[in-house]
C-alpha cells in the first residue's frame, strides 16, 4: 500500500522566499566571499579613520558600554567588547577546527603536528632578528616584536579569496600556525610589555575548565550550557593579564570530537520519533511535544560537538564578528608621521622588511630544517609551494603587531611609524601571497590539463 504524498503546492511568494533563504545559505557558506567581506570592512575603517569623520570613527569605538546585574556592573569601551570579549567566539570556531584536524586530520599524528610548531618559531625568531638589526637605539628597540605577530583573521580571510584552488591542508596549516604565533605574542606581550602576569586569575580559569570537564563527564551536551564556564574561564584570563580570547581556544580545543553516549543511538531514536509523527494525525499539539523533542534530540546527537558547534557558529564568525572586528580595527591613521624624525624610517622599514621577508623566510627556513631533521612531514596536498603562501600570509600581522606596538612605544611618532609599516607590509603580504596562490593554481590547472590531454593521446 503506497502512502500519499504529502507535498503541497505553495504560494508563488513563498516559493520564492524559500529559494531565496536557500541561496542566501549557500552564499553565507562560501569562503572567499567572507573574505571580501572582511577586507570591504578593512578598507572602509582605513577610508573612514582618515576621512574628515575621523574623530566620529575614534568616538564610535571608544564609547562605553555598560553591562550591569543590580550593584554588579562592568562598563569598558566598544572596542575593548569587540576585541577581547566577541573575538573569544572567533577563536572557539578556530580551537575546534585545531582540535578536529588534530583527532582526525592533517594534526593527527606528533610529525605532522610538529610542522606548524616549527614553522611559527621560525616566524617569530626571524622577523625579530631583521627588526633588531635596523634598530640598535633603545627607544626603537623596544619595537623588537611588532613584526613576530600574525593576525588570524585576516590571514583567513585573504586566503579564502583564493577560493577551493587552495589544499584544504594548507589553510589548516596556516591556521595552526597562526594560532601558536598569536599564544607566543600573547606570552611575549605578558613577559616583555607587562608587569606580568597575576597567578590569582589562574585559580579563577581553572575553575571555569573544571566546570566544562564537569559537565562533559556528566554527559551535558548542550552548547549553551557552556556559556557559563566558558565566560568564568574568560573573566579569569582577564584578570591574569593574558588576552582573554585564549579563552575560545581553550575552550575550542576542550570541544568533544565524539558525539555523546546516550541509550539509544541517535538514528533509532530519529526513526522511532519519525514513526511516532507519523502516526499523530489525530492527536492534539499537546501530544506531538514528546516525538518532536526525542527528534531534536536525536538530530543534535547525531554529530559531533565539535562538528555540530563549528558548523553553528560559522557564518555568524564569518560575516558578523571578523568583519565588525576589521572595521573596528583596521582605521589606522596615517596623520602625524614624521619619519625624519628620531629614526622613525627605520622602525617603518624594520617593520615592513621583516614582516614581508621575514615571516616566509623564517617559516620556509624552520619548516625546511624540521623536515630534513626528520622531526615532522608536509601534510598531505601541501608542498613546499603551500609553505611559502602560508609564510608570506603569516606577514599580515595588522591588530595584534598594532597593539604590541601600543605597549612598545611610548613616543607618538615611533607608534604612528610604526603603525605605518604594519599597515604597508600587511598590504604587500596580502597582495604577495594572493599573487603567489594564484601563480600556483594556475600552474596546477596547466598540469592537470596537460595530464588530461596526455592520457587522453595515450
Amino acid at each position: 500500500m503506497n502512502r500519499p504524498s504529502s507535498r503541497q503546492d505553495l504560494p508563488r511568494a513563498q516559493l520564492l522566499t524559500l529559494r531565496a533563504f536557500a541561496t542566501l545559505q549557500r552564499f553565507l557558506h562560501i569562503e572567499a566571499v567572507s573574505g571580501v567581506v572582511l577586507l570591504i570592512a578593512a578598507a572602509v575603517a582605513l577610508i573612514w579613520a582618515n576621512s574628515p569623520a575621523a574623530a566620529i570613527y575614534q568616538a564610535v569605538w571608544h564609547a562605553p558600554l555598560t553591562f550591569g546585574l543590580g550593584e554588579w556592573m562592568v562598563s569598558q569601551s566598544l572596542h575593548f567588547w569587540i576585541n577581547d570579549a566577541l573575538m573569544a567566539v572567533f577563536f572557539l570556531v578556530v580551537g575546534m577546527e585545531i582540535r578536529r584536524e588534530i583527532h582526525e586530520g592533517a594534526l593527527a599524528s606528533l610529525k605532522l603536528a610538529a610542522l606548524p610548531m616549527a614553522a611559527a618559531f621560525g616566524g617569530v625568531l626571524v622577523p625579530a632578528l631583521i627588526y633588531v638589526a635596523l634598530n640598535t637605539e633603545p627607544t626603537q628597540l623596544q619595537g623588537w616584536a611588532v613584526p613576530t605577530a600574525t593576525d588570524i583573521a585576516f590571514a583567513v580571510g585573504v586566503l579564502a579569496l583564493l577560493g577551493r584552488s587552495i589544499p584544504g591542508n594548507v589553510r589548516v596549516l596556516l591556521l595552526a600556525l597562526a594560532i601558536i604565533d598569536d599564544i607566543v605574542a600573547v606570552l611575549i606581550i605578558a613577559l616583555f610589555y607587562s608587569g606580568g602576569l597575576d597567578y590569582s586569575g589562574l585559580l579563577v580559569a581553572g575553575l571555569g575548565i573544571a566546570m566544562v570537564l564537569g559537565m562533559q563527564h556528566i554527559g551535558i551536551g548542550s552548547a549553551w550550557a557552556y556559556v557559563l564556564p566558558g565566560a568564568v574561564l574568560w573573566l579569569g584570563l582577564l584578570q591574569t593579564g593574558a588576552h582573554p580570547t585564549l579563552a575560545g581556544v581553550v575552550l575550542g580545543l576542550m570541544t568533544p570530537v565524539l558525539p555523546t553516549r546516550t541509550r539509544e543511538r541517535p538514528v533509532d531514536m530519529a526513526t522511532r520519533a519519525v514513526d511516532a509523527l507519523r502516526t499523530g494525525n489525530d492527536r492534539t499539539a499537546h501530544e506531538l511535544v514528546e516525538p518532536l523533542k526525542a527528534l531534536r534530540l536525536a538530530q543534535r546527537e547525531a554529530l559531533p560537538p565539535v562538528t555540530r558547534v563549528q558548523m553553528a557558529l560559522h557564518p555568524w564568525v564569518a560575516f558578523g564578528v571578523m568583519p565588525l572586528f576589521a572595521l573596528a580595527n583596521a582605521g589606522v591613521t596615517l596623520e602625524g608621521v614624521d619619519l625624519d624624525l628620531g629614526g622613525a624610517s627605520t622602525v617603518t622599514l624594520g617593520v615592513v622588511l621583516a614582516l614581508v621577508l621575514g615571516k616566509p623566510l623564517g617559516v620556509m627556513l624552520a619548516s625546511w630544517l624540521a623536515v630534513r631533521m626528520g622531526w615532522c612531514q608536509l601534510p598531505v596536498g601541501v608542498n613546499w609551494s603551500g609553505v611559502m603562501l602560508v609564510g608570506l600570509l603569516a606577514g599580515i600581522g595588522f591588530t595584534m603587531s598594532i597593539f604590541i606596538g601600543t605597549l612598545a612605544f611610548a613616543d607618538d611618532n615611533l607608534l604612528n611609524a610604526a603603525k605605518l609599516g604594519v599597515l604597508l607590509a600587511s598590504l604587500l603580504a596580502a597582495v604577495l601571497g594572493l599573487g603567489w596562490g594564484a601563480m600556483q593554481a594556475r600552474r596546477a590547472r596547466r598540469l592537470v590539463s596537460s595530464g588530461m590531454i596526455a592520457g587522453s593521446s595515450g
